[in-house]
Parts: C-alpha cells; structure tokens; sequence
C-alpha cells in the first residue's frame, strides 16, 4: 500500500529559486478558472485557484506530515508493505526535515519514496546515503543534465556537483528514475545522449523525457507565457520520436510526456492496430454525443471510436495540447455547428459547468453538458513503471467509464 506524505511547498520560494524552464515562473496572479470541484452556482475552489498553481502553503512541520499518514493509514489499512511517496509544492530536497521526516516513517516500518525533485537542496551528497538508511527506496530525479555547468545555469543548483554525485549514489543503491525536461538546442543530441551514458552507467532504473512548453495552447494556463522568449517547442511528433530513440539506445526503461511510452505503446495503446482485439471490451455506445479533447489525444480517441463503429460520436479537438488543461478560452473558438445536442468534456478541465453550458449553447441550442472520467489513458510519469498490460487494462476501465458518459447524458436512440 502507498500512502502519500505531502510535505507542503511553495514553487519559487521552496526550491532555492525557479529553474528558468519551470511551468510555475513569471506566475503573478492567480484567477479561478472553475472545474468540476466548484460549487454549482460558485465559480472558484481550491482546486482551480491556488490548487493550480500549487500555492496553498509553505512547508509543514514533520509531525503534521507523520499524523496526516497515520491519519491515512487507519483509514485504509490494508495487508502487505507500505511505502509513503513523498512530494510537495517546492523542491522536497530543500524540505529541512526531509531526514527526521524518513527516519520516523522507517520506525513505522514505512517505507519511503522522493517524489520529483530536482536535488537542488543537496549541499552534501552524503545524505543520499542517509536517506537510504532511513529506508529510501525509490527516487524520481529532474537531473536536466549530468553536466553541472549545465545544471547550474538553467537549473540554478548552487551544488550541481553533490547534487549530480547523490544521484549516482541513489542510483548505485536503490531504484532512481531520472526525469528531464527537453529544452531544443540545451539539453537534448549529445548532451542528452551523455546523460543517459551517465545514468546507465550508475544503474539507474529509467528515464521520463518531458517536452518543454511555452505558450498557452501548450499548457501554460497561468498567464505566464512564454517562460523563455526565443525559444520554440518541438514539435510533439517529433519529440516522440526522440522517446523512442533513446529508448532503443539504452537498457533502462525510457517514457516521456505528453508523448510516449515506446515500451507499452502508451498513451492510448488500445488504438494501436496490434490491439485492437481488445476493443472488444468497450461496451456498446447507446447515446449520442461530441467528445470534447485536446489536440494531441483526438486523433487516438477517434481512431478508437471509429474502430467500434459508434457513428453517434464524433470527437471534437480544441488548440490546447493536454486536455486536463482546458479552459473556458478554449471552449469560446470551437464552431458550434460541429457540437451534438449532448457534449462530454474532460473531468479535470478546467472548464465550470456554468460556463460550459453559457459557452456550448451559444448558438441557441440548449446542450447537455456532462464530465467524462478524469484520465482515458496512463501518461509516460505512471506507465514507466507499468506492463502493456496494466495500461491496456487501465485504459479499458476508463472508455468503459467514457462511453457510460456518453450513454448518460446522450440523446437515446430508438
């Protein structure tokens, strides 16, 4: 059983500084954007607010994380290990408990997993061996480069050099996933490639590539694009055809985000033709019904529902590259005359229902607007540590779950 132990945090003040390619840099002020969370008639929650922008408090002492996961654990006891992944707003490296804080859980017989962190806290590298001995297990590192001028510059480390030879003693020890966003012209060819030498080297476990994102249909919904001026994304094609690359380059286990995971053909492995036995599993499509998504899953889920012959949905794309990350902006450019009388949109939008309905009956048709489940497939963060069939079980649940929306909310056929 995993339990999560967060440490609190603020991006920026809890992480020695931003790193000048961070989604949270240049963030000002934070609007409500409204989503599923909010109250039916009120605009705003926690989530959609301070939740967003991961602003909601500095860090929390150690014996408030400790009763949290007690608190946790009471609640879902359940037989076998227990591991705690440790995570927060800021830096978890920079936490100043982090030891005290592992080291109670290990007298618990908790284990202990680091969540994201970029090592920028290490002022020792000695501590990753304190670490392991409160019982450590498993580490995800933001290693950006294994070159610590690099480090130093874009990830303002003040200590690339402990931070760089923590990583190798985790990686010698027990299981590190490195993690680096992708900066053209910075970090990828052969310093990427010297990277990965040096990761594989170590032993390290695998390595999750992020695509670097600077304007708003990318993701950045903070009012704070571009965070570097001058410089271009690459292309998401493109980017995924870097994962598998350097996956076939390398032993450990390569994945990246928002594209792809060469190893269980995720995101959206059930549209790959080899697969496609296991549509099967979808239930019948009843209603009818426009899928709204993002840019890059709408060819993946049209593929899927054209292969399942439901010609009562039609699969509608909006600008915005990652569809949890919707916004009402994105909704006001669609062309009404390509929405059925009945929409889905994605659970974690951030889109709130009074503005959904205002926006998608604009037209003067009276739409029925519904959410569908939060996730249809496993993004390469989770399925890195996944089979092929764990996500084509996982991502069957979720178009099961998909098509009881459409079956829901759609208009029934006689």
């Amino acid at each position: 059983m995993q339990l999560v132990a967060d440490v609190g945090g603020i991006p920026g003040k809890d992480c020695n500084g931003f790193c000048k390619y961070c989604y949270f840099r240049k963030v000002k002020e934070i609007k409500s954007f409204g989503c599923a969370h909010c109250l039916p008639n009120k605009i705003g929650c926690e989530r959609c607010s301070k939740g967003v922008s991961e602003t909601q408090g500095a860090f929390k002492s150690p014996f408030e994380v400790i009763n949290e996961v007690q608190t946790a654990l009471m609640m879902n006891m359940q037989p076998g290990e227990i591991s705690a992944y440790i995570s927060g707003g800021g830096d978890i490296s920079c936490y100043p408990y982090l030891e005290t804080l592992t080291a109670n859980l290990n007298q618990f017989s908790i284990s202990s997993i680091l969540g994201y962190t970029c090592g920028k806290g290490i002022t020792d590298y000695n501590i990753a061996s304190r670490l392991i001995n409160n019982g450590v297990k498993e580490v995800s590192f933001t290693i950006f480069s294994s070159d610590p001028e690099l480090r130093r510059q874009w990830v303002k480390d003040p200590n690339p050099q402990e931070a760089l030879k923590a990583c190798q003693t985790f990686c010698e020890n027990i299981d590190l996933t490195g993690a680096a966003v992708i900066i053209p012209g910075v970090n990828d060819g052969d310093v990427l490639r010297q990277t990965c030498n040096d990761l594989e080297e170590w032993g390290a476990k695998g390595m999750l590539l992020m695509r670097f994102a600077n304007t708003f249909n990318e993701g950045l919904i903070l009012g704070n694009e571009p965070i570097l001026k001058g410089i271009e994304s690459q292309p998401v094609e493109d980017f995924a055809e870097l994962v598998k690359q350097i996956n076939s380059e390398y032993k450990f286990r390569v994945s990246g985000t928002p594209l792809c995971d060469p190893e269980t053909g995720g995101p959206f492995a059930i549209a790959k033709d080899e697969n496609e036995i296991f549509l099967q599993f979808i239930k019948p499509v009843t209603g009818e019904a426009t899928i709204i998504t993002s840019k890059i899953a709408e060819p993946f889920i049209s593929k899927i529902f054209n292969k399942i012959e439901a010609d009562s949905v039609n699969v509608v794309a909006v600008e915005k590259e990652i569809a949890c990350l919707i916004t009402k902006e994105d909704l006001e450019k669609l062309d009404l005359s390509e929405i059925k009388d009945a929409v889905i949109l994605p659970g974690r939008s951030f889109v709130h229902q009074l503005d959904a309905e205002r926006i998608l009956s604009a037209d003067g048709i009276d739409r029925i607007v519904g959410r569908g489940p939060d996730t249809l497939s496993v993004d390469g963060e989770l399925s890195i540590d996944m089979t092929d069939e764990n996500v084509i079980e996982r991502e069957l649940e979720e178009f099961n779950d998909l098509v009881d929306a459409i079956n829901f909310f759609g208009m029934r056929r006689i």
